[in-house]
């Protein structure tokens, strides 16, 4: 079978966010190429190479960072588009600091499946707050008394709880979850975050996505959890017909979505439940605020990784 190979030449500081764009359009896994994070396991100790060339430590050599994705070959005129689309709305949507480099891209068509079960080689369990463990499906993991594992299958497509979005989110709900907690997730994606929820004491969860793919996705991950009969998965885009409410709502999207649904998901909130949003890079937090604090909802938490920013209300 041949692939696509498409690579975007970008910054440090917009490799997460092209990552993000670029996993929208793949299941075969998207890898970041940076020399910091080289630099940095070898700063902070964590890794030692016999001999690494000096000039990648020196600030004057160009450490363009490189992102890359594979796409089938018969998709490649049709998603790509979207993608130049969408690296146009990154560029615009970028401000202050947060400079996302030339967002150059360049294609290289491949042939095998060989390096589609390599890049399974770097993904390794990840301990996400207290009790939460997110497990790649092939890997063998023994859990440990009071952890919750969440089981992800190989095609991953969506939320890994490796990006700091997913994270945040998964670290928040800790905080809310209660036994009779009626979970809903918005964007529901892989199913991650509606999963852990059941895993995590949730009475039910209800995940909701307008991509047929998620839908699938999160209807495969909630099998592989042996969840099934714990969560409704609904292919909608909450503003039609969706009258379900939760105690607790979560949204991990982009900022501008969330401002287009700011009026529809309290709507979906029981009064004194928790709305939990993430997703959110740092020049867009005040236009989530300003949308969604006229809801009715006041702000008990925020929390921010990187450039991303993670928000908790209240429905008062």
């Amino acid at each position: 079978m041949k692939f696509t190979e498409v690579t975007i030449h970008t910054t440090t500081e917009g490799s997460e966010l092209v990552a993000d764009v670029l996993w929208r359009y793949t299941v075969y896994g998207v890898a970041i190429s940076d020399v910091a994070d080289v630099i940095a396991l070898q700063q902070n100790k964590v890794m030692y190479w016999d001999y690494m060339d000096e000039s990648l430590t020196d600030p004057a050599v160009n450490k363009e960072v490189l992102v890359k994705s594979f796409i089938a070959i018969d998709e490649t005129d049709t998603v790509l588009p979207r993608i130049r689309a969408d690296m146009e709305e990154l560029r615009s949507s970028c401000e202050g600091n947060l400079y996302p480099g030339s967002l150059e891209i360049t294609l290289r068509e491949v042939e095998g499946d060989e390096w589609h079960t390599i890049w399974k080689e770097h993904f390794r369990p990840i301990h996400i707050g207290a009790d939460v463990v997110v497990v790649p499906e092939w890997i063998r993991y023994d859990r440990k008394p009071g952890e919750k594992v969440v089981l992800l299958d190989s095609n991953m497509a969506f939320g890994t709880g490796e990006h700091e979005t997913t994270s945040m989110c998964l670290e928040l709900m800790q905080d809310y979850i209660q036994p009779n907690t009626v979970c809903i997730d918005v964007g529901c994606g892989s199913g991650i975050l509606g999963i852990a929820a059941i895993k995590l004491g949730a009475k039910h969860a209800y995940l909701t996505d307008i991509d047929k793919v998620a839908v699938d996705s999160a209807t495969h991950n909630a099998e592989l959890n042996k969840v099934s009969s714990d969560v409704t998965i609904v292919q909608t885009n909450l503003i039609d017909g969706f009258e379900t409410c939760g105690d607790l709502v979560v949204a991990n999207i982009t900022a501008e979505i969330l401002c287009g649904l700011a009026a529809a998901i309290p709507k979906c909130l029981k009064k004194g439940g928790v709305l939990i949003l993430s997703g959110i890079i740092q020049p867009r937090v005040d236009m989530v605020l300003d949308a969604f604090l006229p809801q009715g909802l006041e702000l008990i938490q925020r929390r921010q990784k990187g450039e991303w920013i993670a928000l908790a209300f209240k429905s008062v």
